[in-house]
């Protein structure tokens, strides 16, 4: 089997590709190993993933000729696009640069899927899909019709693509909307990576809504799992579906929607405190407002994740901070 991950330098699609290689897969990475966030550290992901098994092109996913000519070159099955630009505050900042990526980008990938005759595209959605809803647990039955970032619009708008896609072309598509994902060779701008670079070298860390936040954070090996099992398992055509009582997580057309948390949201403090415990290291803090596009809580409902692929996350906090400060103290000699 070969699978084609994007943004296989990336956090989730280095530790995608890695599991990938482990079970015998042949996997063939675009990135384009932008300067978003330290370049050396997407090398490094890449280093790990030395296999001969594994082929990496350096390729921008809005550059939907170099995309297709991965394809044509690469006997492709399935597809895992997790290439994009992330983050919600720099959304704010660099409008621009989302729509390029995850609009453009995200077409290029639909486009070559369609023609090139995948078996299943998976893709990263994200919490921030929810927006401004109120109701806890998140559900992927719930409308998704306020987003409060151009960052969530995009991620919205790649899962409306995609369902256009499975509606037109039979293109079996899934879409996993990611909570709050965190672990070895994390983001330096996620807020794991920013607290125990602050914490370590005595400095305060922003605590942002005044630490009143509540995230359901994911350990990315759980994340992992969830997106390997959901790969394995494409949807099929389903002509009996009711669209007088529809979902937004499912078709008539081969297409789903799942969250992948682990429905056990945590108190910003508490993980902070946890980050404390790891390090043995006391926290400095400096309490901020809510940041605009934030979301002040998140909690997934990950029932059609079990239902449908008998799947939970379930690894605990401290256990997940553990070992990605054992990996942080590693790999920067700390």
């Amino acid at each position: 089997m070969t699978t084609l991950v994007t943004g296989a330098a990336g956090f989730i699609g280095s530790h995608v590709c890695e599991y990938l290689l482990d079970r015998g897969d042949t996997v063939i990475g675009i990135d384009n190993l932008n300067d978003y966030y330290d370049v050396k550290l997407k090398h490094s992901r890449l280093e790990k993933l030395s296999h001969s098994n594994f082929t990496h092109y350096k390729v921008d996913i809005a550059d939907k000729e170099a995309v297709n000519d991965v394809f044509i070159n690469h006997n492709i099955k399935k597809v895992v696009s997790l290439a994009a630009q992330a983050g919600v505050r720099y959304s704010i900042e660099n409008p621009w640069s989302y729509l390029t990526s995850n609009l453009t980008g995200f077409l290029s990938i639909l486009e070559s899927c369609r023609h090139h005759e995948i078996k299943h595209l998976v893709y990263a959605s994200s919490s921030s899909v929810y927006g401004a809803n109120k109701s806890l647990p998140f559900r992927v039955e719930d409308s998704v019709d306020h987003p409060l970032s151009l960052y969530a619009a995009t991620k919205k708008s790649n899962e409306l693509m995609a369902h256009c896609y499975s509606h037109l072309y039979n293109l079996p598509t899934t879409g996993l909307r990611f909570f709050t994902v965190y672990g070895p060779w994390g983001r330096p701008d996620m807020a794991l990576f920013l607290f125990t670079k602050n914490i370590l070298a005595k400095k305060p860390i922003k605590v942002f809504n005044f630490g009143n936040h509540t995230r359901d954070f994911t350990y990315i090996d759980d994340i992992v799992e969830g997106v390997i099992r959901v790969l394995d398992k494409p949807p099929v055509l389903n002509p009996d579906y009711d669209f007088t009582d529809a979902s937004p997580a499912e078709s008539s057309a081969p297409y789903h929607v799942y969250n992948i948390g682990n429905d056990n949201p945590v108190k910003l403090m508490d993980y902070i405190h946890a980050i404390e415990n790891a390090l043995g290291i006391k926290a400095q803090m400096e309490l901020l407002p809510l940041q605009p596009g934030d979301v002040a809580d998140t909690q997934a409902d990950v029932s059609k994740l079990i239902k449908d692929v008998g799947f939970k996350p379930n690894t605990t906090i401290q256990s997940g901070i553990d070992k990605f400060i054992a990996w942080y103290r590693h790999y920067y000699d700390v």
